[in-house]
């Protein structure tokens, strides 16, 4: 089906957000920053990637984690978020300032031996669609790194058990618990990722002590310790879960290929025009402004 007859999912858009200063910064979240950035470490490669895709970049807060890699690729929907990262990262080649709908990804097959999404997943209201897109993009054996709201948590089971919440946290299915918010069971999404072509090696629990009264009493350093021993407990009841999956199945790898960015809408190449880019295939152009390319929405 062409994609312009496909129904297009709901889409979370942050544009004009001040989510960087409400909710990040000197908002007392310095232990799950800290504790995310922990896990990317053990999960991430040490050296040696050729190129990342970071889905949901937002205004790239985790983007100095990717050194293993030789080109990091921001991509999110909101310009405004991309425009700050930019400020932030700077213009040099290694970024790459992309604004699109991650159901669309405008880049080629195969043309990233590693993706992550932090902190994205529980605005999709599409995951098999969304998944399957990254799945698309990336080298056999790419490294995908997913984190996901966990529905399993030790406060959704206990509420559950004391009638104070109608949902289920054991049934497998999303929850949807404010628009465009979606909670994850751990099955749900590991059988979700092998559906889109990856198979799962490690999982692990994160931001356990996400308690208001805790990190009253705790540093960030005393927590962020504890954090670090039952990141390795295997029991997946925290409010939040990391996956690494690796990318499986004989697909086309274009890594080594002087290609990146395809049309959207039909997957033809695409040429820079000045700050146009143009498909070669249905003559659609988009708007590259400055340094960010925009795919929301073609200009013709």
């Amino acid at each position: 089906m062409p994609k312009s007859q496909m129904t297009q999912p709901r889409i979370c858009d942050y544009e004009g957000a001040s989510y960087r200063t409400d909710f990040w910064e000197d908002k007392g979240r310095e232990y799950e920053d800290r504790v995310e950035r922990v896990v990317l470490r053990r999960l991430l490669p040490a050296s040696g990637g050729r190129r990342l895709l970071e889905v949901g970049a937002g205004f790239g807060r985790l983007t100095d984690e990717y050194s293993a890699y030789s080109q990091v690729v921001l991509l999110d929907y909101s310009l405004s978020q991309l425009q700050y990262a930019q400020e932030h990262h700077g213009r040099d080649e290694r970024f790459v300032y992309v604004a699109a709908d991650a159901y669309t990804l405008p880049f080629h097959p195969g043309v990233f031996d590693g993706a992550t999404m932090i902190r994205v997943i529980h605005h999709m209201a599409n995951v098999p669609a969304v998944l399957g897109q990254v799945r698309r993009v990336l080298t056999p054996n790419g490294i995908f790194i997913l984190e996901h709201a966990n529905k399993r948590n030790v406060k959704a089971m206990a509420r559950y058990a004391l009638k104070k919440q109608d949902w289920n946290p054991y049934d497998e299915e999303p929850v949807e618990f404010v628009e465009l918010n979606f909670d994850f069971h751990p099955e749900y999404i590991r059988r979700a990722l092998r559906e889109a072509g990856f198979s799962t090696n490690t999982r692990v629990p994160v931001s356990y002590l996400r308690l208001g009264a805790l990190k009253r009493r705790l540093s960030a350093n005393a927590l962020v310790n504890i954090d670090r021993v039952l990141q390795h407990s295997h029991l997946l009841f925290s409010p939040s879960i990391f996956t690494r999956s690796v990318a499986v199945g004989n697909t086309v790898d274009n890594l080594k290929r002087d290609l990146l960015f395809a049309c959207p809408n039909c997957g033809g190449a695409l040429v820079r025009e000045d700050d146009v880019v143009r498909c070669t295939r249905d003559n659609r152009r988009w708007a590259v402004r400055d340094g960010i390319y925009d795919f929301k929405a073609p200009l013709d």
